[in-house]
């Protein structure tokens, strides 16, 4: 018989294994540490669950004033994401976001720097008509902020266009103007993850103020670039 030689390590080993009181199995095979594949999102799922907590929230003056809920247009693998402000009356008619005048300017805008309409997806921070179209108000804002963000989360765009001051409140808080911020590139945090964000002028604002579009122009030149620079491709 062959006797097995144990060094003072093997013995001091032992006796430390053997002093717990725990059952102990050792195994030759290797540790399987790779990460889990992250799950699939089912957006369409999802999208339609975040559409149905809006349309039930309870105690808001802007869906008792409404007509329909405006939720999203357009493709939900879509690249970029364009987040405005709220219905107006003819969104608050049809449904959709950005189907007025600041919708045509807005496909112009677009079609400007080469992207069809149909190929981006469009929201707003409120999906309720503010009565007269008013300007939603802090709380408003505030209340509505949460479904954006989980709204983008489930986009997950590479490039999110911010229109108007009303949704830069709503994802980047009061302290800043639109006036200084819009035209460069910014980070966005949500939920661990960082989305680039460009801040720019609302359509219905360049309605009103026309000699602001070519500050409008600069900035839908940078986002162009950038589409470019990543290489993203319209499906």
């Amino acid at each position: 018989m062959t006797k097995k030689i144990l060094n003072q390590n093997d013995i001091i080993n032992t006796e430390i294994i053997n002093s717990y009181d725990f059952d102990y199995i050792f195994s030759n095979n290797p540790i399987n540490r790779v990460k889990k594949e992250p799950l699939i999102v089912n957006k369409t799922e999802e999208l339609k669950k975040l559409e149905e907590k809006i349309q039930n929230i309870e105690d808001c003056k802007l869906k008792k004033n409404a007509t329909k809920i405006v939720f999203a247009e357009g493709n939900i693998d879509s690249p970029i994401m364009i987040v405005g402000e709220g219905p107006g009356q003819k969104e608050d008619e049809l449904g959709k976001p950005f189907v007025g005048d600041s919708g045509m300017l807005l496909n112009k805008m677009l079609t400007a720097i080469n992207i069809n309409r149909k190929n981006v997806y469009v929201t707003n921070v409120v999906n309720f008509r503010p009565p007269n179209d008013r300007k939603p108000d802090s709380n408003e804002i505030k209340k509505y902020s949460n479904f954006l963000k989980n709204h983008i989360s489930i986009i997950d765009p590479k490039i999110l266009v911010i229109m108007g001051s009303t949704a830069m409140e709503a994802l980047f808080g009061t302290k800043i103007k639109i006036s200084k911020e819009r035209g460069d590139w910014k980070e966005l945090i949500i939920n661990n993850k960082t989305y680039l964000a460009m801040i720019t002028f609302h359509p219905a604002y360049l309605l009103r103020q026309a000699d602001q579009k070519k500050y409008s122009w600069v900035d839908l030149k940078k986002i162009k670039k950038k589409v470019d620079e990543l290489k993203i491709n319209f499906r």
